[in-house]
């Protein structure tokens, strides 16, 4: 499908809705926030109130996940609050108040508290996150709360060198660059694919 089609599909069905919850899920480095951050913006041109909601905002912070042994994890299912998202969804789904959410700044591989309102007349919420439809606890406490599902799932070569991209544009050196991949970002990756629910929508890559 193209993003003009994605955006005709939500609009469609979020016609009769006061608030209409998307969930964009896929392994890292699929275009999850690309696609969300597309679809925003054609909403928006279309007329319609939208805004994001990433799920990278919950991770848990770096002193939790060091006491754990888990901060080479980091971005494993393990390592976020899915509690915290879920109570934050049902606040978002409920809409009859401003929602203050959390955003992850890359930059600093910290997650800013209240830095993203989602007002009670925003109509489409884009829920974006690696590991949104999988069906195991407690994630799959989330997929009663999505309306419409898409996820995005290129082939490993084209998550490989996506994530390389990525990595070196952050500045860390070969081994770093090595243990994200191989250590962490893909086994993710192929957890993601093998344990994800079926989505409304299936895209190869984005």
């Amino acid at each position: 499908m193209t993003l003009d089609e994605i955006t005709s599909t939500v609009i469609d069905r979020a016609a009769d809705k006061r608030r209409f919850i998307v969930a964009i899920a896929g392994p890292p480095g699929a275009g999850k926030s690309t696609l969300a951050d597309a679809l925003h913006e054609t909403l928006l041109a279309r007329g319609e109130t939208a805004e994001v909601l990433p799920m990278d905002g919950f991770h848990m912070d770096n002193g939790i996940l060091e006491a754990r042994g888990l901060l080479r994890r980091k971005g494993a299912p393990e390592t976020f609050d899915v509690r915290g998202f879920a109570d934050v969804l049902r606040a978002v789904r409920q809409g009859d108040e401003e929602v203050l959410v959390p955003v992850f700044d890359r930059s600093r591989e910290i997650a800013i508290a209240s830095a993203r309102p989602v007002s009670p007349e925003t109509h489409i919420v884009l829920a974006e996150g690696n590991y949104l439809l999988i069906d195991q606890a407690p994630w799959s406490r989330l997929f009663e709360m999505f309306d419409l599902t898409i996820f995005v799932g290129p082939e490993e070569d084209v998550l490989r060198e996506r994530l390389l991209a990525r990595w070196i544009h952050f500045g860390l050196d070969e081994a770093a660059i090595a243990w994200k991949l191989d250590g962490n970002d893909l086994p993710n990756g192929r957890f993601i694919i093998a344990n994800s629910r079926k989505a409304d929508i299936r895209l190869e890559t984005f």
